[in-house]
């Protein structure tokens, strides 16, 4: 299902938003300099399931990493996965740990 989703950077309302039927499922951001804090996790409860979250949030762990900056996860969701994910540690800032 979201494999072939485009996970869209709304730099003007700054959240990363992904479309899934009638809904939008939707990650707020942050950006101060080289890092950008994600603040919130935003997903019907129709469409929230393990799968569909690690995906998403991977898809937007990627996006960060290929524009080279540093990510602080301050929402509890993203902080469970990566310590679930532990290659994506290496995005934290410098003496930050979770």
């Amino acid at each position: 299902m979201i494999e072939t989703a485009e996970v869209t950077d709304n730099d003007f309302l700054r959240q990363f938003e992904y479309k899934i039927d009638n809904d939008l499922a939707i990650i707020e951001y942050s950006l101060q300099e080289r890092k950008i804090f994600l603040t919130k996790f935003i997903i019907s409860e129709e469409h929230d399931n393990e799968e569909f979250r690690d995906r998403f949030i991977t898809l937007v762990l990627e996006n960060i990493q290929e524009r080279n900056l540093s990510m602080m996860p301050t929402c509890p969701t993203i902080v469970k996965f990566i310590r679930k994910h532990r290659q994506y540690r290496s995005m934290l800032p410098i003496g930050v740990r979770i």
